[in-house]
C-alpha cells in the first residue's frame, strides 16, 4: 500500500497525518506538543519523536514527509525565514529535516498548505473543480496568503509568494513587527479590527462579540467595525485580483467564520478592479479547518 505523510509543525504542536494515496482514508492521526520554547534542536527532535512512533504504530516506513511551517525557505539560502517561531528563522531545516528523519521533505508555509489543501481536497474541489488559479487567505490573528496555480504552489523567487498580508495599505498605519507601516496585517486582521473597534467606542471585545452586536443592531461602533473590513478587504484584495485573476478565494482564520463577508466582499472588490461586469470570483468558506495545514503538507509529495 502507498501511504502519503505529512507533518504540520506549529508553534504550539506538531501534528502528524497518514494516508492511504488510493483513497485518501486517514490511517493514523497523532499530536504531541512542539515545546518550541526549548530550541531549535528540541523541535527537531519532537518531529522525528513523533513520526517514529506513526512508524512503530502503522509498521510502515514513509518514503517521503510533506510539511507545513510557520514561516518559508529562502529559495536562495535554503534557510527559514519570517517565522513567529522565531528560533527557526535562519536554520536550514528542510536539509536538517531530512537528515533527521532519513527520506526527502517538501516544506511551504502554513498559508500556502492551506490554500493548497482547499484548492486540491477541499471546498474548491467540490465547488469549482476546474479551478485553475486559486488564492486562499487567512484572515485570523494575522493576514497571510497562498497562491495555487494547477495545483501547485507559487513560492516565487524569493519564496514569499502569497505573503500578501504584509503589502502597504496605509500611508500613516501602525508600525508592524515586519519593519513596516501600514501593512494589511495591520489594518484588518482579527486583532487590529478589535483595536479599531476600541479607538471607537473605548470598549475592548474579541471580534465573536462585535460581529453579535453588529447582527444585533445595538451598536453603531460595531456596525462602523464591519463596514471597515469590508472596505479595507475589498480594496486589498483588488490588487490580487487585479494581477491573478483567481478563480476562487477561500477564507480561513477567525475573521473568516463571519457569514456577511462572503456577500459584502465581491460587491466592495467591484468598486476596485479593472472589469466592467459583474464580479465572478468566488468567496469561499473552507471546508476543512484545522486539518488544512496537513492536509496541504501531504499534497506536497504526493508526486513522490
Amino acid at each position: 500500500m502507498k501511504t502519503l505523510w505529512g507533518v504540520d509543525l506549529g508553534g504550539t504542536k506538531i501534528e502528524g497525518v497518514v494516508m492511504n494515496a488510493e483513497n485518501n482514508e486517514i490511517l493514523v492521526r497523532k499530536r504531541i506538543p512542539t515545546e518550541a520554547s526549548k530550541g531549535y534542536e528540541h523541535i527537531i527532535s519532537q518531529v522525528v519523536r513523533l513520526i517514529d512512533s506513526i512508524k512503530e504504530e502503522i509498521n510502515i516506513a514513509p518514503t517521503a514527509i510533506g510539511f507545513s511551517t510557520p514561516g518559508t525557505t529562502d529559495p536562495t539560502t535554503q534557510t527559514m525565514k519570517n517565522c513567529n517561531t522565531t528560533s527557526m528563522n535562519g536554520k536550514p531545516m528542510k536539509a536538517d529535516l531530512a537528515k533527521a528523519l532519513g527520506v526527502p521533505v517538501e516544506l511551504a508555509n502554513d498559508a500556502n498548505c492551506f490554500a493548497l489543501a482547499e484548492a486540491t481536497m477541499g471546498i474548491v474541489k467540490d465547488v469549482l473543480p476546474d479551478a485553475k488559479v486559486v488564492f486562499g487567505v487567512i484572515l485570523g490573528t494575522g493576514v497571510g496568503g497562498g497562491v495555487i496555480v494547477n495545483g501547485q504552489v507559487i513560492n516565487g523567487r524569493h519564496g514569499i509568494g502569497g505573503e500578501w498580508g504584509h503589502n502597504f495599505f496605509e500611508e500613516d498605519g501602525v508600525m508592524c513587527y515586519c519593519g513596516k507601516t501600514g501593512c494589511n496585517e495591520n489594518v484588518f486582521s482579527g486583532p487590529a479590527l478589535q483595536q479599531y473597534y476600541k479607538k471607537l467606542s473605548g470598549n475592548d471585545l474579541t471580534m465573536k462579540e462585535i460581529y453579535e452586536l453588529h447582527q444585533a443592531g445595538t451598536d453603531l461602533h460595531a456596525t462602523a467595525t464591519l463596514n471597515h473590513l469590508i472596505k479595507s478587504f475589498g480594496r486589498a484584495i483588488s490588487s490580487i485580483v487585479n494581477v491573478l485573476d483567481p478563480d476562487a478565494i477561500v477564507i480561513g482564520g477567525g475573521v473568516g467564520n463571519i457569514d456577511m463577508i462572503y456577500e459584502a466582499f465581491p460587491k466592495e472588490l467591484k468598486n476596485w478592479i479593472f472589469n466592467n461586469r459583474k464580479v465572478e470570483t468566488l468567496f469561499l468558506k473552507p471546508k476543512l479547518g484545522d486539518s488544512a495545514g496537513v492536509f496541504g503538507a501531504i499534497e506536497l509529495v504526493r508526486g513522490y
